[in-house]
């Protein structure tokens, strides 16, 4: 809830949803336990519903997953600390093009050590994807932002005792399966990103 230009930053996160159609949204954080009532008069009134409780940290799949009944069809995942102006429907377009069970939002920066880092084939499948690498380890400008289109069938590669499951270890076991994930670059019209905070 971190505010910028007067709004909290997960205020700007549902604004860009809805400019994008997106009007079914569904908010998972801890501070529903703590300031629901602040939550509620800033989101709700912009559409956000189904909204759960996050009572530990359970990293992006474990959070995905707490929200699985609200989930039964295709849907976008974005951190709610993400400022950005990056092109939601051309993200949800290249996945629904290649037929794929995930695609990863992806942008160049030029120090990737803190995030996720990803190279991908011609086809926009993923060739490699590795976790906050050391300088000896990069192979990539290219970084995870946190935007994700899933499939409801991702469920299958989360199971309960792995709600904590990373982002890199998800896309492993489903390519391990033969389960197409992808990974696109939209283009943002302009310098608005701002990646989540390292965890």
């Amino acid at each position: 809830m971190l505010p910028m230009a007067n709004r909290p930053m997960m205020e700007h996160v549902v604004n860009l949803l809805r400019q994008h159609g997106m009007t079914d949204i569904v908010v998972t954080s801890p501070l529903w336990r703590t300031h629901p009532h602040l939550l509620r008069r800033r989101l709700r009134a912009r559409g956000a519903h189904g909204l759960r409780d996050r009572r530990d940290p359970l990293g992006t799949a474990g959070s995905v997953l707490n929200a699985r009944d609200e989930l039964d069809e295709r849907f976008l995942v974005i951190s709610g600390d993400v400022l950005t102006d990056i092109d939601l429907s051309a993200i949800v377009d290249f996945h629904a093009e290649k037929g794929a069970l995930a695609t990863l939002g992806l942008v160049s920066v030029e120090n990737p050590l803190e995030f996720g880092i990803v190279i991908t084939h011609e086809d926009g499948s993923i060739e490699r994807f590795l976790e906050k690498p050391t300088w000896g380890q990069v192979f990539s400008d290219n970084i995870n932002t946190g935007i994700y289109v899933l499939e409801p069938e991702i469920f299958d590669f989360i199971d309960g005792a792995a709600r904590s499951t990373s982002r890199a270890r998800c896309s492993r076991r489903s390519s391990r399966r033969g389960v197409p994930s992808t990974a696109t670059s939209p283009t943002a019209t302009g310098r608005t990103w701002a990646p989540p905070r390292p965890t």
